[in-house]
């Protein structure tokens, strides 16, 4: 009897000890597809490419909405700018809205390629060190990154920068341009360059005198600087280096690249792409 209440218990601990295995299995089981279905909705966001793009009928262009006169907010708020004519124009053409999207300038590849944008399209220089996470368009623009500072300063060269508060924009190209001059940069006040999330603030710390230089691309400067008075202002003669904008699209893009190539070249080729230009550009 003593026997046979044992064995009951036995089969019933089995009993319960099966049910819990089953139950890991099934939390594992769970676990595994939800860990599959994230990789595949990850995957399909970073190859959207035309044909989907076409279906949805929008295609979406992550900018820096302060960065003037590509893309920039005017005072009644609109969104405006040479690039965003530009692409406006691109797209109408092949009936597809334009939905632009503003990015934190320094994570804009990562928006890129995780699907969040489409496009970047706002001044966007192209480097070797992007190519190595986008593909760029065939330049459009040229541009070099220029040294500002107020009228009554004695800076014309790099080398007068020594000892200087100097600031750009994180995540610029005009950062790339003068970090590829490592020992100079240590000898700058602090041994560092400043950093700000856009032009806009590090040209309002230049006008309050909390910085002594700002570098940063010629197009922006130039159009910041008419607008809150040149005489306040001086560009040194030497500078951080040419260099051209593109637009950058995800390397699995390929047909959208296309695209955006063709368009522009039959925009150069019937006056458009000069009667923009010329309305953003014509008195610089």
């Amino acid at each position: 009897m003593k026997s046979e209440r044992m064995s009951v218990k036995e089969s019933e601990k089995k009993e319960r000890g099966w049910k819990g295995k089953k139950y890991v299995f099934l939390i594992l089981l769970m676990g595994i597809m939800l860990w599959t279905s994230a990789c595949g909705s990850s995957s399909k966001a970073v190859s959207v490419d035309l044909k989907e793009i076409e279906e949805r009928g929008y295609v979406v262009m992550g900018l820096d909405d302060t960065f003037a006169p590509m893309g920039f907010r005017n005072n009644a708020g609109e969104l405006v700018g040479f690039d965003i004519d530009l692409a406006k124009e691109v797209f109408s053409r092949v009936d597809i809205e334009v939905r632009f999207q503003q990015i934190e300038w320094s994570m804009k590849e990562t928006e890129l390629n995780s699907g969040n944008i489409d496009l970047i399209w706002n001044g966007y220089s192209i480097s070797d060190e992007r190519k190595e996470k986008v593909d760029f368009t065939k330049p459009y623009l040229e541009n070099k990154q220029i040294i500002v500072t107020l009228a009554d300063t004695k800076i014309e060269a790099r080398d007068d920068l020594k000892g200087k508060k100097v600031a750009v924009q994180n995540g610029s190209t005009a950062y790339d341009a003068v970090m590829a001059y490592p020992d100079l940069v240590e000898e700058f006040s602090g041994g560092e360059l400043v950093l700000f999330d856009t032009n806009n603030e590090a040209f309002m710390d230049l006008e309050a005198g909390r910085t002594e230089a700002v570098v940063a691309d010629e197009v922006l400067a130039r159009y910041y600087l008419k607008g809150r008075g040149e005489e306040k202002f001086k560009v040194a003669e030497e500078d951080f280096g040419d260099e051209e904008y593109g637009i950058g699209v995800r390397k699995t893009s390929k047909e959208l690249l296309e695209l955006v190539e063709n368009t522009l070249d039959e925009m150069r080729a019937d006056g458009t792409y000069d009667k923009i230009y010329g309305s953003w550009f014509s008195q610089n």
